[in-house]
């Protein structure tokens, strides 16, 4: 976990200023994966590790963006048009677009960015990014926004301005995280509950290091996306009444599917079934029902691979290496896939030997190193100085 008081050191040699620092976590989504921009549920939890964002005003009217990642500053004059690059630095940009076009006065300013959430990995680096940026701006320049204000502007960048048309759970959880619980998101309402995660559990994140891609360039997420909305065009012509495939029901999706490609078909079958998946896990979860949430996992896996079609090989050796070792009781893909994590839950006192077993067993078997995260679930975005 960064220093607050160490960053502000190094923001104020290399601008000048002793800025505002702010934060938003990663998540890693339990199960539910590619639900939620159909407005079906999600089971997110925000964990420990942090986007930081340290930000001053200036001067003049430029925003200069510095990514300690990366050794890269790039400046940007506010008095020209802005446009996207297909780069890091349009999450901060987008969401800076957003909250000028929501009314809020900005101006020139230094940003100094500083991630743990590990880049390419499916944890959500780009909406930790995009609400700490926000959270920063807002603050130094005194406007007042709600959380969920704050994750639906960010959602609209990364839609508009970047071009990955992602749903809205990353930038909520990174907005409304809960220390010790995962979040039961409805995404249509946008209601939530929180669900205890047992105290006997932890969260081990599994990196294959195959890092995905969801810029417009790589279109497979944008793909899949256009597939679910070519099945509600489809099966409107049969349930008028229907806006998004949380709406169809297993029993409608057999009884029309002649009217969908079979590529499409699979699809939707993965949603469909997933939305039931999450509403049990909750439960599971809150009964402790250790052998369905094990269930519950593995059948998530097998759908995001064999009807989603949204898994690689390594993340299906992780998979089946996890579910070899003792005290784990659940281990699946994680995030939208093509590459990125595994997310497991495993009994703390069989968690040192499962990061052993598995960094070899992986390795072993695809010539990758994987990285090895033991995480908790923490609260959202906040001001740490």
């Amino acid at each position: 976990m960064a220093d607050a008081t160490a960053l502000a050191a190094k923001f104020k040699q290399r601008f000048g200023d002793m800025p505002q620092i702010y934060r938003a976590p990663g998540r890693v989504n339990l199960i539910g994966d590619h639900t939620d921009y159909n407005e079906g549920s999600v089971l997110p939890a925000a964990i420990d590790f942090f986007c930081y964002a340290a930000l001053f005003p200036r001067r003049d009217n430029q925003f200069v963006l510095f990514s300690e990642n990366l050794a890269q500053t790039i400046t940007f004059p506010l008095d020209k048009p802005i446009e996207p690059s297909s780069a890091w630095n349009d999450y901060p940009l987008g969401v800076f677009l957003q909250l000028e076009a929501a009314g809020c006065a900005l101006g020139g300013a230094n940003l100094y960015i500083c991630s743990e959430v590990p880049i390419g990995a499916g944890l959500s680096s780009s909406a930790a990014l995009e609400v700490s940026t926000a959270y920063a701006l807002l603050g130094v320049f005194g406007h007042r926004m709600d959380p969920l204000h704050v994750a639906k502007l960010c959602q609209k960048a990364e839609n508009d301005f970047v071009g990955a048309k992602c749903g809205i759970m990353d930038q909520f959880v990174a907005c409304h995280g809960l220390r010790d619980h995962a979040l039961l998101l409805d995404c249509r309402s946008l209601r939530f509950q929180a669900v205890p995660i047992p105290h006997s559990l932890s969260i081990v994140i599994c990196n294959t290091m195959v890092e995905h891609k969801l810029t417009a360039e790589c279109n497979e997420y944008n793909t899949r996306r256009a597939e679910c909305e070519e099945a509600i065009r489809l099966l409107t012509q049969v349930m008028p009444s229907i806006s998004a495939l949380r709406d169809v029901s297993l029993a409608d999706l057999e009884r029309h599917r002649t009217l969908l490609p079979g590529a499409v078909y699979k699809r939707c079958r993965h949603v469909v079934t997933e939305n039931r998946r999450v509403e049990q896990m909750a439960e599971a979860l809150k009964r402790v029902d250790l052998k369905r949430i094990r269930e519950l996992m593995a059948e998530s896996h097998r759908s995001l691979r064999d009807d989603y079609e949204v898994s690689c090989a390594e993340l299906d050796v992780m998979v089946d290496v996890a579910e070899q070792q003792r005290g784990v009781h659940g281990a699946r893909m994680t995030g939208a896939g093509f590459g990125g994590c595994t997310v497991n839950l495993v009994e703390e006192t069989h968690v040192e030997e499962f990061r052993r077993q598995i960094a070899e067993q992986y390795s072993a078997k695809t010539g990758h190193t994987p990285e090895i995260y033991v995480c908790k679930a923490v609260g959202g975005a906040a001001r740490v100085l």
